[in-house]
């Protein structure tokens, strides 16, 4: 403590639980990491208070002109799956479930992502952990070829428990107005093509933490002979980043609007999500039967006794980005899917109805 003049000693910041030191040599130590995640349209502004992005600049090679662009902005967290983080000590992959949660939504109305914000609080900073979350933002940040622009760490001593933190994310992207896909031109005949999942995601997990751990008990550490790897590694499985397949597919299409709606299964799985995008005259009728289900949601599904109808409106059942084209092109898009090394293949159509999923 800094002594007072009688011999009285005066409180610090520090003494109250926030290390101003150890926050300062935090943001140096992962400079590295953000400076991975540059683009070329990301302005110097050292010790500034908020980062600089330009939606114009001269260099020719990198230009991209936006003809009447509309910017687009998405944030999310990533929940209770930080419970498993915790217990797993492991801290990397969360970090890319936060910027998949964000840019994934932002990719919906076919927005192309510029730059990402973090949000990290925590009881006390712990260099290493928090160093492990940043590396994973920065990692899901290069797989969707965004900048990492900013961010806050928040030290709020007494708030969370020790060793524990919270997340949030902030996205930006930008779409030309013409190229906006908002699920418009949806009309019965179309057909879904659906985008693998890596499991859960990031969604559900408050369910997932009740039947498998707190009713039933399982280790984390429990090697699970369906998974290839531990319960615990399952369940920190990231989130699928699909920005780079989504603008793949949408160039490919410069003039026609082949990609007539796009849905991010989040909470509320199929069966909540997929009606967000569809025209208040149709249906999208799902075939069970067309995509193989992963293994997880199997166990879960008979650990907790859970109703299907629960299991499809509460995750993703496999399916992370339900795309709904016209038939013409579907085939055509599915190869190029696969070719990129991604599973894909066609698990719907589109009928006359009420905005609604159905599956058979």
């Amino acid at each position: 403590m800094k002594k007072r003049k009688g011999g009285r000693t005066g409180a610090t910041y520090r003494d109250a639980g926030v290390d101003i030191r150890a926050g300062e040599d935090f943001v140096k130590a992962i400079g590295k990491l953000v400076r991975r995640t540059k683009t070329p349209r990301v302005m110097e502004m050292p010790n500034g208070f908020a980062g600089l992005f330009s939606l114009d600049f001269d260099q020719k090679l990198f230009a991209r002109r936006y003809r009447r662009p509309a910017l687009v902005a998405c944030t999310d967290g990533v929940g209770t799956k930080l419970k498993i983080a915790f217990a797993m000590q492991k801290y990397d992959t969360v970090g890319i479930d936060l910027v998949a949660m964000s840019v994934n939504d932002l990719i919906v109305p076919g927005a192309e992502p510029l730059f990402f914000l973090d949000y990290i609080a925590t009881g006390r900073i712990e260099e290493r952990q928090l160093h492990e979350v940043m590396k994973g933002i920065a990692e899901g940040c290069v797989q969707s070829e965004c900048a990492l622009l900013g961010g806050e760490t928040a030290e709020m001593p007494g708030f969370y428990a020790d060793g524990e933190f919270d997340l949030a994310g902030f996205a930006v992207g930008v779409v030309p107005r013409h190229k906006i896909i908002d699920g418009g031109r949806v009309v019965p005949g179309d057909v879904v093509i659906g985008l693998n999942s890596s499991g859960l995601h990031s969604n559900g997990y408050s369910l997932v933490r009740k039947v498998l751990l707190d009713d039933a008990r399982m280790s984390l550490d429990k090697k699970v002979e369906e998974f290839g790897c531990t319960l615990g590694e399952e369940l920190l499985r990231p989130t699928k980043i699909y920005t780079k397949i989504v603008r793949k597919i949408c160039a490919e299409y410069k003039v026609k609007h082949v990609v007539k709606a796009i849905a991010h299964i989040t909470g509320g799985g199929l069966i909540g999500n997929v009606p967000r995008v569809l025209p208040d005259n149709v249906d999208v009728v799902f075939h069970r039967d067309s995509w193989q289900v992963p293994p997880v949601f199997g166990l879960i599904q008979k650990t907790g006794e859970i109703d299907g109808h629960e299991m499809y409106h509460v995750f993703n059942m496999g399916i992370g980005l339900p795309i709904v084209v016209p038939p013409y092109y579907a085939d055509a898009i599915v190869r190029r899917i696969r070719r990129m090394k991604w599973g894909a293949g066609i698990i719907g159509e589109v009928v006359s109805g009420k905005g609604e999923t159905r599956f058979d």
